[in-house]
């Protein structure tokens, strides 16, 4: 059954939506038209106040959705008007299959960019589970929007935020050709067709049919006609234009002007090339009935498209299926989305080159009957196959693709952390160990509205400041042991938490100490690190050569962070790193590669969060004199996926070796240059689910090859013999249950942890319950 359902919007809003926010703002924006010029303060407020009405108008149409919505049916929010309709959908039913297709050309980056509303609209579309544009370039610009100004992951298949896909694709949109085919043999458009025969009789008809608008491009147009006719002295008794301009917001200044101008242009070369019994231009400032213009089509030698920015353009569409019996030429601007897929048959102009466009007419006009049969039949095979209907069954059956895959996603994503259950657990156990990353984990969110990321801010990331008093009263829990693990600096960790009762890790626990001592390192004894000195080098090239990039030496690593650069020319920077690193430097060394989402870490070969868990254990037992079973083990961190071996480290549930081979997430795409690394050692695991209490496990060899250790100045280091008794000492102190482990993922759901946390703020929500019931 199909039936429309009215949404009533009041006078108000419907000026101050449509035709303020859509027309006034989003459709010159979407044409390359630019914004309206500011010029005083009130312009400001009623542009705010314009997207105040767009936002409450799409909800207002959410709500009449909702209300007959039903099971398993499917929603396709149609053009500009409706962008931030899906976002309201999915917040009422996030299980609602939701499409969104834009009729009008989405602008390149740079463009849509001086949108004020530009985020919230682009974070709006990507509600929806699939957002289609008639061409590729369309596609491609949303994209790069997207990648540039949310500065989230664009995908061969659309846009990746958080692990949730937008699929993003192409839909060229066509037309119901059979039925311009069959209006052809309707006797009323067969006597009209021989009435416009009689009427221009050795003449060729060339047509034109536009909406009187700016991006028609028909000044254009008329002008290019002029040049022909000037040019070309012998065709001016034997061709005729017929524009059909129809006219649309007759009430706004801008569209008068053009009005005049075309009329004036017209009167001008009627006046020039006529004569008493002819005219060059035929221009009618109206619409006409259906079957007239088909009449029209039919005769018609030559159709002339000069849009100088258009979605699509179906007019040419039109023109071609009525064009079985003349098979006539079509001239095109490239600038028209049609033009992607009639360009093989059609002439195709830059409608600006008014030179160009002349000299098109002049070629169309004299080509030969065959080539016009091959160019007739290219575009008549497409606009016959390619239907409206086609259109809009393969948009539906994507979006019900996209959505059973991204199900089939879901299912294989860890849960969200059951918080209620953690907690309850963590207030029944008798000692509770606590390891906690910090960037992106324990710190405060910085915003970042409209990708304008402070690089300042980010490098220098503080402790949420809504976090201290819940750290502190578990810090002050005597059942409780607290590690922030990390791979940042000393320094950075001594600046946040100096102040509390805990353990320290840093630069991925090789250095660690208790809040009221010193700093000692877990590094392997013998660690080679000849290979830093050659590294530089090539960190500092690309550093100097990659804008707003920046590279860190650390005691045990070399990381170049590109976030804050261009987003495809870092990536590009990044793979001719990689490319420079695995054919030179490194190409012999005992290395790891890590590879970020926007940054190249490069560290020794076994050096993981996970790898040095088993020695800071050991050295927090011995320290502390730790007799009480750890029974509770609660990891949460935003960490790369080469250290979340650290969430596999206490899975109780595996054998070893089981856990040793699952699988670890990709942080980003690998590239091609990329060679593998060797394997790193394994640290030490559980053993099965029947024995509860952990047995020893040898520590990793240590390096045979001698170099420079980097042991952080007046770090302490351990004897090797005093590493494995203390490692000894932390298994013999575990008896993990299951149900008692919760490692959780923050922010990333391609994981191996076992739950998800969305962000650091529910981080702090979920801590200050611990606290609470302590």
């Amino acid at each position: 059954m199909q039936w429309c359902i009215p949404v009533f919007l009041d006078e108000e809003i419907v000026h101050q939506y449509y035709n303020g926010y859509c027309n006034n703002i989003l459709w010159p924006l979407f044409h390359y038209l630019g914004l309206p010029q500011e010029d005083r303060l009130a312009t400001t407020r009623s542009f705010q106040s314009q997207f105040a009405a767009y936002k409450k108008a799409n909800q207002m149409f959410a709500d009449v959705v909702n209300m007959h919505y039903e099971e398993g049916d499917v929603v396709w929010c149609h053009d500009y008007h409706l962008m931030y309709l899906p976002e309201c959908l999915k917040n009422h039913n996030n299980n609602m299959k939701v499409g969104w297709f834009l009729h009008t050309p989405f602008p390149s980056s740079e463009i849509h960019r001086t949108l004020p509303s530009r985020s919230e609209l682009l974070r709006s579309v990507l509600a929806a589970d699939l957002v289609g544009f008639h061409t590729y370039d369309y596609a491609r610009h949303f994209v790069s929007a997207c990648t540039r100004i949310l500065g989230i992951e664009g995908t061969p298949e659309g846009v990746e935020d958080q692990g949730r896909l937008t699929r993003v694709a192409a839909f060229p949109i066509g037309i119901d050709s059979l039925r311009f085919q069959n209006a052809l043999l309707v006797p009323q458009v067969q006597e009209h067709i021989k009435e416009l025969k009689e009427r221009f009789s050795g003449r060729k008809v060339m047509l034109g049919v536009d909406r009187l608008d700016m991006i028609k491009g028909i000044p254009q147009k008329i002008l290019a006609f002029e040049k022909f006719l000037e040019e070309n002295p012998n065709w001016r008794d034997k061709v005729v234009l017929l524009q059909i301009a129809v006219p649309t917001r007759t009430d706004v200044p801008e569209y008068q002007k053009l009005t005049s101008q075309v009329h004036e242009i017209v009167g001008r070369i009627n006046g020039r090339f006529g004569s008493l019994t002819a005219v060059p231009i035929h221009h009618l400032d109206r619409s006409l009935d259906f079957h007239a213009l088909c009449a029209l089509y039919a005769v018609t030698d030559v159709a002339l498209v000069t849009s100088l920015r258009d979605g699509m353009n179906l007019v040419s569409y039109e023109f071609v299926a009525c064009q079985e019996a003349k098979k006539g030429v079509l001239i095109l601007s490239e600038f028209a989305g049609a033009a992607q897929s009639l360009g093989a048959g059609a002439i195709l102009v830059n409608p600006w080159n008014i030179t160009e466009v002349a000299a098109s007419i002049a070629q169309a006009l004299n080509m030969s009957a065959e080539e016009r049969e091959k160019r007739h039949q290219h575009n008549f095979h497409h606009v016959t196959k390619h239907t409206a209907q086609e259109w809009a069954e393969m948009f539906v059956s994507e979006l019900n693709d996209t959505v059973v895959e991204a199900q089939l996603r879901t299912s294989k994503e860890p849960p969200e952390l059951p918080q209620n259950d953690a907690v309850e657990r963590y207030l029944l156990s008798g000692n509770r160990l606590l390891i906690l990353g910090f960037n992106s984990t324990l710190t405060e969110p910085v915003d970042t509205s409209g990708n304008r990321s402070d690089q300042i801010r980010e490098k220098n990331p503080n402790l949420h400041p809504e976090l201290k008093e819940h750290l502190t009263a578990l810090c002050n829990d005597k059942k409780t042991t607290i590690v922030v693990l990390s791979g940042s600096k000393s320094e950075v960790l001594d600046k946040n938490f100096a102040e509390y009762d805990m353990w320290l890790a840093a630069e991925n626990g090789m250095f660690l100490r208790h809040t009221k001592g010193d700093w000692m390192t877990t590094m392997p004894e013998h660690l080679n690190m000849e290979w830093v000195d050659s590294l530089k080098h090539v960190f500092e090239y690309f550093t100097e050569r990659t804008p707003r990039s920046e590279f860190e030496i650390r005691t045990t690593s070399l990381v170049w962070n590109y976030k804050y650069a261009d987003v495809e020319f870092g990536r590009l920077q990044a793979r001719d790193m990689l490319q420079h690193l695995w054919t030179g430097p490194i190409s012999n060394a005992s290395v790891d590669v890590v590879q970020g989402s926007r940054s190249v870490e490069v560290r020794p070969v076994g050096v993981t969060k996970g790898a040095a868990i088993d020695r800071i254990l050991g050295e927090i037992v011995h320290n502390t004199s730790m007799t009480t079973p750890i029974d509770y083990v609660l990891c949460v961190g935003h960490f790369l996926g080469k250290d979340e071996d650290v969430y596999t480290f206490f899975e109780p549930e595996l054998p070893s070796d089981v856990n040793m081979a699952k699988c670890k997430p990709i942080d980003a795409p690998k590239l091609p240059t990329e060679k593998k690394a060797p394997s790193k050692l394994p640290a030490a695991k559980s053993g099965p689910k029947s024995s509860q209490t952990k047995t020893p496990k040898p520590s990793p060899a240590p390096d045979k090859r001698t170099g420079n250790n980097h042991s952080g100045g007046s770090s302490r280091r351990a004897s090797p013999e005093k590493v494995k008794e203390k490692e000894k000492m932390a298994w013999s102190v575990l008896d993990l249950k299951g149900d008692n482990y919760f490692s959780c993922a923050v922010g990333r759901k391609r994981t191996s942890a076992r739950y998800l946390l969305g962000s650091s703020d529910d981080v702090v929500s979920f801590l200050s319950r611990l606290a609470k019931g302590t």
